[in-house]
């Protein structure tokens, strides 16, 4: 328990982390990553270079102080930021270090305003900060460890199909190496893949949704071929151009608080690009389940070269009993029955009112526009997923890690 004090301290110093946050957590990881170069195989380079982990990290850290004297009231955050960790992999041990780095980054940072009473204060609440993550983690990997065919960490998985979806979009079948089943999850839910890519020194980790409803010996993913050159194209161009059936890579159990909600209120899918994947495995157990339930299928495509699983959503279309599917493609390559341009309000008024469920998924700039429409048409329940650190759709920035 901490002391008044100490949270008087942290709560009046949170401030700062407004402005100076980003600069502290790159200072941060700078010097994590000069003491202890093994933790970058747990963390995604791409979004070290790109900015988004600091930025994620700042404003996380920012939440916890601004709420230390009721850290209930970020459950849901730190269960969100809690499920990522248990996939890659982080562990209690890893905490100390982090908090190590942290207090000497603030403190390099702000100088002689960062005192010693302040500095305590903040390894004080750190320390509560990380317990509370600590137990949270714990529960999820024995809930993932005790689940028929569960385990704790990564194990080996075999390549045992490979299929291209569209010229950006490939789905690889994974079964375990070992043979037997894989644990179940629910549709919207990802994995972690860890591969070992030649000539790189660290492994490197993604997070992939899994792009089919449940099955007992095999997950599904469909990655997106980033572009070369791009830091988050290193492990997409890999599995698109050096993995095939019988190769081997690593993979964690399921994990993700998006995921399709039990009920019978019309629903909705929509998503753009890459967005797509989670709800091929939501729209798969639909179909599987509840094909009474009324259901909107919204897609939107640069062109029809790029959008992957066309002849699987219309398949799955004729399944249900009240479906519907609507393609959006920006720059069609030629005229047919799909609209062309964007998702916009005429468009999701045809198939969403204010009592439907809906699930959003695809590029930041993409569920800026249609969750800030949804909200304006008054659709009260609206669920939605970043792949990478989460971002805060009202500032385009990172708000979880």
């Amino acid at each position: 328990m901490l002391s008044q004090k100490t949270i008087e301290i942290v709560k009046s110093t949170a401030p700062v982390l407004e402005v100076k946050g980003t600069e502290i957590t790159s200072v941060f990881y700078k010097n994590l990553f000069t003491n202890h170069p093994e933790l970058l195989n747990i963390f995604n380079h791409a979004n070290q270079k790109k900015g988004r982990q600091q930025t994620a990290l700042a404003n996380t850290v920012y939440a916890a102080a601004q709420n230390i004297d009721k850290l209930e009231s970020i459950i849901p955050v730190v269960k969100q930021i809690a499920h990522k960790h248990r996939s890659l992999g982080v562990k209690p041990e890893h905490y100390p270090i982090v908090g190590e780095h942290l207090l000497q980054a603030i403190k390099q940072v702000l100088g002689e305003a960062a005192t010693d009473e302040i500095i305590e204060a903040w390894g004080e609440a750190y320390g509560v900060i990380a317990g509370v993550f600590i137990d949270v983690e714990e529960e999820m990997y024995q809930e993932t460890e005790n689940k028929e065919a569960g385990y704790r960490d990564f194990k080996p998985f075999i390549i045992a199909k490979k299929v291209v979806e569209s010229e950006v979009i490939t789905s690889f079948y994974l079964q375990p190496k070992e043979g037997g089943h894989v644990p179940t999850y629910m549709p919207g839910q990802y994995i972690s893949v860890r591969v070992t890519i030649p000539g790189e020194e660290f492994t490197h980790i993604r997070q992939y949704s899994l792009s089919s409803a449940p099955m007992e010996n095999l997950f599904r993913i469909s990655v997106k071929r980033e572009a070369e050159g791009n830091p988050e194209g290193k492990v997409s161009n890999f599995l698109h151009d050096q993995v095939f059936p019988g190769s081997e890579i690593e993979v964690s159990a399921p994990a993700g608080d998006f995921y399709l909600e039990d009920g019978d209120s019309p629903v909705a899918f929509i998503s753009g690009g890459v967005g797509i994947t989670p709800m091929m495995s939501m729209l798969e157990q639909v179909a599987r389940t509840t094909p009474e339930r009324k259901t909107a299928f919204i897609h939107a495509s640069r062109h029809e070269g790029v959008h992957a699983f066309k002849g699987e959503v219309d398949k799955l279309m004729t399944e249900l009993e009240n479906g519907e599917a609507c393609y959006i493609y920006e720059n069609p390559r030629e005229e047919s029955l799909s609209l062309k341009g964007y998702v916009n309000k005429e468009i999701l008024k045809q198939f969403v009112d204010a009592g439907t469920e809906c699930y959003v998924c695809g590029p930041a700039p993409f569920m800026k526009a249609v969750i800030g429409t949804l909200k304006e048409m008054g659709v009260s329940t609206v669920r939605f997923e970043f792949f990478g650190p989460a971002m805060d759709l009202s500032k385009q920035e990172s708000v979880t890690v």
